[in-house]
């Protein structure tokens, strides 16, 4: 059959309507030519531990025939006495993103009543703040659920208790609250303190989602062992440089866990991906000399961009969220890119004006810094 020979049809109609209605989640713009600098999408620029890639390159024989370990109960040890649990307060994903849907599907249900109670609309009811993690309404949207973006303070900061009862937008019975701490896009950190005020006054499900604690001055791990309704979302991704194995893990009480374990699927996570992170854990010194590069590294670039007229916010994160003298972000985006060096810009309002750029290596930062010098016409930071 030609591919030209389909009837004047259009199967489009076959997909469900919620489903056409959807707007994609955007990833960060990949590479289509050798050379470019990579400083959009917030990869560790450091490989993984020698031993990682040692005993990744040593599972690749006969076992890929066969299926992984469904439920990475090796990892799932590993991880358990890393954070003083048991091995059932832990689930492992492909990616953190996977376990995010899962939750979703958990404990939401679809919003299928026309004119919902208030406690009805609630147990449909998906919220976060904004910005955070574009990913959220499009995994509740899929699943029709109902979605709430509330604002963050001006600063990117965390309304208090008080404020969000004044603001009457946050909705306290919601079936389930994701909080991306440290913030994602503007990297802004927020206190254990403070989520922890916000997670008691709830009633549903919150996830702390810490893609980039490793980055961040203290973490919040402890809420999800101390709440039965609090669940910490982690990633290898981020700051352990396994993002091509797509290895996340979710922290929680032993029956939220066990419920998502009743819908994922049955071999979720891949054999060399439970290889590669178990490897990780037992090679941490490694990684956290690799964060205290990025830290020192996000350091100067901040003092240094500030030197040059921009405006760096603080980051608790492998990136930054900066406001670029002269031309718009835009502009700058197109002009960098012409350089050979990808950055990061979105068009809502709230961020427009500013560019989210990934913390590269020692080299990468000096030739980034090297060309913002040239754009701006300046030998040397004022």
């Amino acid at each position: 059959m030609s591919k030209n020979s389909y009837r004047n049809s259009s199967p489009a109609k076959l997909v469900r309507p919620l489903v056409r209605e959807l707007h994609a989640y955007v990833p960060g713009e990949q590479p289509k030519v050798s050379g470019l600098i990579k400083l959009n999408t917030n990869e560790n620029p450091y490989p993984p531990s020698p031993k990682v890639l040692l005993a990744t390159r040593a599972a690749v024989d006969g076992r890929l025939r066969l299926y992984p370990n469904p439920t990475a109960q090796s990892l799932r040890e590993q991880l358990a006495t890393l954070h003083g649990c048991s091995a059932e307060q832990i689930i492992i994903g492909n990616g953190s993103d996977e376990l995010l849907a899962l939750g979703i599907r958990a404990f939401v249900e679809p919003a299928t009543i026309q004119q919902p109670t208030p406690k009805e609309a609630s147990k449909s009811r998906v919220q976060y703040f904004s910005p955070s993690y574009s990913l959220y309404p499009v995994l509740a949207e899929t699943h029709g659920a109902t979605t709430r973006a509330v604002p963050l303070l001006n600063d990117f900061g965390l309304p208090t208790v008080s404020q969000l009862r004044r603001g009457k937008l946050w909705d306290f019975q919601a079936a389930l609250t994701f909080i991306t701490t440290p913030n994602a896009p503007s990297g802004r950190g927020y206190s254990t303190q403070e989520l922890d005020a916000l997670c008691a006054t709830m009633k549903g499900i919150v996830v702390l989602d810490e893609a980039y604690v490793d980055f961040a001055h203290e973490n919040a791990s402890d809420l999800a062992l101390k709440h039965p309704h609090v669940i910490v979302s982690r990633t290898f991704s981020k700051a352990y440089s396994l993002c091509f194995q797509r290895v996340g893990y979710w922290i929680g009480h032993p029956e939220l866990i066990a419920a998502l374990h009743r819908i994922r699927d049955s071999y979720n996570v891949n054999g060399l991906g439970q290889i590669a992170a178990s490897a990780t854990l037992k090679d941490l010194p490694y990684y956290r000399r690799n964060f205290r590069r990025v830290i020192d590294s996000r350091a100067r670039l901040t003092r240094e961009l500030t030197g040059l007229g921009w405006e760096v916010l603080p980051s608790q994160t492998n990136f930054i969220l900066a406001r670029p003298p002269g031309p718009p972000a835009q502009e700058w985006l197109e002009r960098l890119r012409q350089k050979k060096i990808l950055v990061r810009w979105f068009s809502s309002p709230n961020l427009a004006s500013y560019l989210r750029i990934t913390i590269g290596s020692e080299s990468e930062v000096d030739t980034l810094l090297k060309v913002v010098r040239s754009m701006l016409g300046s030998k040397s930071a004022r």
